[in-house]
């Protein structure tokens, strides 16, 4: 069993791996899997600390031409990944202090954590299949 953070609620959720896809809360029945979670300070260290899944974030800024040219292919990149990896977005405007916490100098820059630790990370934008190549080179 994995111990998921439900991205609504916050709830933590024991799942069976083999599950993850169709995996809902069990306090609020959102889906717990899925999609580009949108990430401010309380939710990224939250997962970082409580949830069991490798997290990839892409730090960008809405005024980053390569951000916005990149934001589809990270799109593209969860569904490549499937329910095993969680992807989120930090808006580095919005969240300076996360930006500065993880001393993020350029953008965009995707970060790789893995049990609440960050164990890689890559500058510039990035097609979808670098991304998961990337993200599978460092899972094994």
């Amino acid at each position: 069993m994995k111990h998921l953070l439900c991205p609504s609620c916050s709830a933590v959720n024991r799942v069976d791996p083999d599950r993850l896809a169709k995996a809902v809360c069990g306090k609020c029945a959102k889906p717990l899997t899925g999609g580009v979670l949108h990430l401010d300070a309380p939710t990224m260290d939250a997962l970082l600390a409580r949830d069991e899944l490798p997290l990839v974030v892409d730090f960008w800024a809405p005024w980053c031409g390569p951000c916005r040219m990149m934001a589809p292919a990270f799109e593209e990149a969860a569904g490549l990944l499937g329910p095993g990896v969680r992807l989120g977005k930090v808006d580095t405007e919005a969240e300076k202090a996360l930006g500065a916490r993880f001393r993020i100098q350029s953008i965009p820059t995707v970060a790789l954590f893995v049990a609440g630790r960050e164990v890689d990370r890559i500058m510039g934008a990035r097609s979808a299949r670098d991304i998961a190549a990337w993200v599978r080179q460092h899972l094994g």
